[in-house]
């Protein structure tokens, strides 16, 4: 056997086996996930999403991420209608769809949590699904640094005073005291409930 035909020889096997082998086979934690996902635990099957989203115990699938957390927010899982959000808003798994995001990011925000407040924040600064507005942009990022601490809270203040700058320049005889009024109240407690989110947006067209 000539050098050159060794070469083909080992090639040709390490082909077979990458095709005969499974890039990451599923554990048995997945496994025992998955039972508690299919017969309708949410909070199993946002995990499953998770684990799937990104590739922890089990090939990576945009796809199914997509669909155990639409099973999750369906339920009203406030983590699963965020991260379902987000793959809209990225575009992975579901074609790229700012409105829908945006629905499902509110549904999140309305259960309180930082990550989705942040989220809407985010879509507003940038017109993203909604028409751009740095009032509103503000309102949504200031109650997700309410509702954060530690790194996560430094983060979203500098991005709401960066946010606060921009509106200032771009409006500069919008008077501070209507977002004061809208949201001071609010940000005294440590949580912040629907009505509380819903009594901050309509403040900042009526206040």
């Amino acid at each position: 056997m000539t050098h050159a035909t060794r070469i083909v020889a080992v090639v040709a096997v390490l082909v077979a086996l990458a095709l005969c082998m499974p890039v990451q086979a599923q554990t048995p934690a997945a496994d025992a996930l998955r039972v508690l996902a299919e017969a309708g635990d949410a909070v199993a099957q946002f995990n499953l999403g998770v684990s799937y989203d990104f590739g922890q115990d089990v090939p990576q699938d945009d796809a199914e991420a997509v669909r155990w957390y639409r099973l999750a927010a369906d339920q009203g899982h406030a983590g699963a209608q965020n991260s379902l959000g987000f793959m809209y808003a990225t575009g992975e798994g579901v074609p790229q769809d700012y409105v829908e995001a945006v629905r499902l990011y509110r549904l999140a925000a309305d259960q309180g949590l930082a990550e989705a407040l942040s989220n809407l924040g985010l879509l507003y600064e940038n017109g993203e699904g909604v028409p751009q507005d740095y009032v509103q942009a503000h309102i949504w990022t200031n109650l997700a640094v309410a509702q954060s601490s530690g790194e996560d809270r430094d983060r979203r203040e500098r991005n709401r005073d960066i946010i606060a700058v921009v509106r200032r320049r771009l409006n500069p005889i919008w008077s501070s005291h209507r977002l004061i009024t809208a949201v001071r109240a609010r940000l005294t407690s440590p949580t912040t409930s629907a009505d509380n989110l819903s009594a901050v947006v309509t403040c900042t067209t009526d206040c």
